[in-house]
């Protein structure tokens, strides 16, 4: 069990430094398409501050300045991906939502 988890954990890392390290080229479709994927995984895995994050910022990607929006949240994306609590991801939504206004 804890094999599959740090291999979940490593997966995401890996495609969120990815996303991180690309987003200034890739189309906003392509963005959201990879946060959907994390979105997707970190479901699985039941990271449910993860999980919201990802999805919030897959929608934040097709919207005008979504560069920024999206950076903002890849900035707490370790905070979501260390968490499995609900209340977590109501919390780093807002921070994002703070960071953004």
């Amino acid at each position: 069990m804890a094999d599959s988890l740090d291999t979940l954990h490593h997966d995401l890392r890996t495609r969120i430094a990815d996303v991180h390290r690309r987003a200034e080229r890739l189309s906003p479709l392509d963005i959201y398409r990879r946060m959907d994927e994390i979105r997707e995984l970190a479901g699985q895995g039941g990271l449910a501050a993860l999980e919201g994050l990802a999805s919030r910022s897959a929608q934040l990607a097709l919207l005008p300045g979504c560069r920024v929006a999206v950076r903002h949240c890849l900035s707490h994306m370790d905070e979501a991906l260390g968490s499995s609590s609900p209340a977590d991801r109501q919390t780093i939504l807002a921070a994002v939502a703070i960071r953004l206004h």
